[in-house]
C-alpha cells in the first residue's frame, strides 16, 4: 500500500452509509452519504441490496480510474476471512457473502469487517494506535462497541462476537434495560440510542426540562449535553449518568486487557465537555498502568470508518 493506491469504500452505520474513495495515506478523495436502513429493523439481504443500488449511484457519476482494491465496514458479526456478513442483532442473523456481492458488482478484490474493527485498523495504521501491540479503540456512538489489540493481535472470538462492550453491565441495581435482555449495560445509558430512550422514560420526572424530544427520530445528544452544561436537571442526570457509565466500562476493559492507552471515537465522545466528564471519571491508580492514558481519535470522526473500511479493502487478497 502507498499513497498512489486508492480504494473504493462503503461504510455503513446506524445512521448513514458512506461510500467513498479513499487513497493509501488515508485521504478522502470523495465520498457520498446515504441513508442506512438499519434502524428500520431491515434484514441483511435488504441491506446488502441497498447497498448495491448506493454503490450503482456512487460509481455512475464517479469514476474508478487507479481503483484496485475495496472494502466495506458494516454492523455486526462478520467472518473477514470468508467475506460473510454473519449477524446484524439476534433475530437479524440471515448470512450473506457481501464480498463477493460487492466485489462482483465492480470488478474488484474485496474484503469485509465489523465497522469498529475497521475504525481499529484505522487508528493502527495512520492514527493514535500507530506502533502500539497493545491498545483499545471504543466508539461511543448510536451504539457502544469496542476494537481490542493485545500482544499485536486484534481479539476477534471464536464467533466474531469480540469486542461488543456495549452489553457490558455497569449498573446490576435495576438500571436501564438493554435490548439485549440484560439490564444495566452501558450501551443502554451511555450511547445516542441510550441517551434517547432514557430521556423518554424519565420526561414525566422533570417537567420543566427544555430538552426537545421528537416524536420522529432520536433526541440529539450535543442538545443534551448543551442542555446538561447549562443546568437543565434531566440533561444532566442523563449526562452523568452516560459519563458515569462510559468510565465504568473503560476501567473495566482496562483490568482485563491492560493496553498502553485507549482511544476513544464516536459521536457522543467528541463533544469536548463530555469527553473531560468522562475522562474525570477515571482514578489515577486504577490508570497507572494505561501511560497513554485515554485519547480521544485523532482521526475526523465523520470519516474514520470510511477510512477504516478502506485498509481493510487494502488488504483483500
Amino acid at each position: 500500500m502507498n499513497e498512489m493506491d486508492k480504494c473504493l469504500a462503503l461504510d455503513l452505520g446506524g445512521t448513514k452509509l458512506l461510500v467513498g474513495i479513499v487513497n493509501g495515506a488515508g485521504r478522502v478523495l470523495t465520498s457520498r452519504r446515504y441513508p442506512s436502513p438499519l434502524a428500520s429493523g431491515a434484514k441483511q439481504p435488504e441491506i446488502a441490496a441497498h447497498m448495491l443500488a448506493c454503490l450503482e449511484d456512487f460509481c455512475a457519476s464517479t469514476t474508478l480510474d487507479g481503483v484496485r482494491f475495496m472494502g466495506a465496514g458494516v454492523v455486526g458479526r462478520v467472518d473477514d476471512g470468508r467475506g460473510l456478513w454473519l449477524e446484524i442483532e439476534p433475530g437479524r442473523c440471515e448470512t450473506v457473502a457481501l464480498a463477493r456481492l460487492l466485489g462482483k458488482r465492480v470488478g474488484l478484490p474485496c474484503r469485509i469487517d465489523n465497522d469498529v474493527r475497521c475504525a481499529l485498523r484505522a487508528e493502527r495504521v495512520l492514527g493514535s494506535g500507530q506502533g502500539l501491540d497493545d491498545f483499545i479503540y471504543i466508539n461511543i456512538g448510536t451504539g457502544i462497541a469496542a476494537g481490542i489489540v493485545t500482544g499485536g493481535q486484534v481479539v476477534k472470538g471464536a464467533s466474531f462476537n469480540a469486542g461488543e462492550a456495549g452489553h457490558v453491565a455497569v449498573d446490576i441495581s435495576g438500571g436501564a434495560a438493554c435490548p439485549c435482555g440484560r439490564v444495566g449495560c452501558v450501551e443502554a445509558i451511555a450511547s445516542g440510542s441510550g441517551l434517547d430512550a432514557r430521556a423518554r422514560a424519565l420526561r414525566t420526572q422533570y417537567p420543566r426540562t427544555r430538552l426537545e424530544i421528537p416524536e420522529a427520530g432520536r433526541c440529539r445528544a450535543d442538545d443534551i449535553f448543551r442542555l446538561a452544561r447549562e443546568g437543565d436537571a434531566l440533561c444532566l442526570r442523563l449526562a452523568n449518568d452516560a459519563a458515569e457509565a462510559a468510565a465504568a466500562l473503560i476501567l473495566n476493559l482496562v483490568w482485563i486487557a491492560d493496553p498502553q492507552c485507549v482511544v476513544l471515537g464516536g459521536g457522543i465522545v467528541s463533544d469536548p465537555w463530555m469527553f473531560d466528564q468522562i475522562v474525570q471519571r477515571l482514578p489515577e491508580n486504577a490508570m497507572r498502568f494505561t501511560r497513554g492514558g485515554v485519547r480521544l481519535t485523532s482521526l475526523n470522526p465523520n470519516d474514520v470508518g470510511l477510512i477504516g473500511a478502506a485498509m481493510c479493502g487494502f488488504d483483500a487478497p
